[in-house]
């Protein structure tokens, strides 16, 4: 689905247009996710989706819909329900409600994207996937709180790469704004579908057990800013190993972790250059971290010259093209 990024090179000004260029481009490429993910879904049968991505897309949405529907068969069926499936029908149903929702279909290929990028830096730089140099210096720092952060950051970042391994996606590890939309279409589709109402104490269940701040997400956050200025140290990818990089550069340029990630994908060269600029650093510390992600990207000097502010600035211009991908 994507093309190879077009080195970038130049002077100040003829850098900052093939910036915006590439930029553009990128962007152009990110619209066209959501469509083509969403058609790929709705193919019949697994032999015409050949994307490991995509299937890994595609197992993540039916897990989250035989979540739903087996918290649904637990309040109206209590004790009985332990055991029991939900019909294929019904799970592949309501997965296809869910991919109609762009917000939840671009967060599932976002963390596939991530566990791909994560997997193909383990094999070419030998970038452990869940426990990085920086997090294992986290895990054995002096302060107490720091160190028990960390511990609980390794164990989210393992649960993670082995639920994507089973293409998992637990309810539980839902940004909050996520979870909300997902229950509201499993209420939606519970509604249209059979004219009844989810249960309500099925709903408050899920609600009560949900707790953004132990989520992989909330976690890494949370880490990241336990850092405060030492988070720089996580801008170094081989260090700090990809989840914790994409968090700091999120936290660093005031952008959604989502597209921090996005942003390390190969056709998305451009939108990683502004990133690191905006995030303050230096030419010379651009082309290291494009080194370790992407070699094939030449990074020239006058880039360093391009104001922070400046980059930060095309980034923001760019930000509401990206959230297409989740609309």
């Amino acid at each position: 689905m994507a093309q190879p990024a077009t080195s970038i090179s130049g002077d100040l000004t003829s850098v900052e247009g093939l910036l915006r260029e590439e930029l553009a481009r990128g962007d152009r490429s990110l619209r066209g996710v959501a469509p083509v993910l969403a058609h790929m879904l709705a193919s019949p049968g697994n032999a015409m989706v050949t994307d490991a991505i995509v299937a890994r897309v595609r197992g993540m949405l039916e897990h989250l819909a035989r979540q739903l529907l087996a918290a649904e068969r637990a309040e109206r069926m209590g004790d009985a329900a332990r055991g029991s499936a939900d019909p294929p029908e019904d799970v592949d149903a309501l997965a296809a409600r869910l991919a109609s929702d762009h917000v939840v279909l671009g967060h599932s290929y976002v963390l596939a994207m991530e566990s791909h990028l994560a997997e193909r830096l383990e094999r070419r730089a030998s970038v452990d996937p869940v426990l990085s140099p920086l997090l294992q210096e986290l895990i054995a720092s002096e302060k107490p709180a720091t160190a028990e952060l960390a511990m609980a950051t390794l164990a989210a970042q393992s649960r993670f790469i082995q639920s994507q391994r089973r293409m998992d996606m637990p309810l539980a590890e839902l940004p909050a704004e996520l979870f909300l939309s997902v229950i509201e279409c499993w209420q939606n589709a519970a509604s249209e579908s059979n004219g009844e109402d989810v249960p309500r104490g099925a709903v408050d269940r899920l609600k009560r057990s949900y707790d953004e701040g132990a989520s992989r997400g909330g976690l890494l956050a949370r880490l990241v800013s336990a850092m405060g200025n030492g988070a720089v140290a996580a801008l170094e990818l081989e260090h700090a190993g990809l989840a914790l990089f994409a968090t700091a550069l999120a936290s660093r340029t005031r952008q959604p972790r989502d597209n921090a990630v996005i942003a390390c994908h190969e056709s998305q060269a451009a939108r990683l250059a502004l990133a690191f600029r905006a995030a303050g650093m230096d030419a010379a510390a651009i082309e290291r971290q494009f080194l370790v992600l992407e070699p094939g990207i030449s990074v020239p000097e006058v880039i360093g010259k391009l104001a922070p502010d400046r980059a930060q600035a095309i980034l923001a211009q760019s930000e509401a093209r990206v959230m297409d991908i989740e609309r």
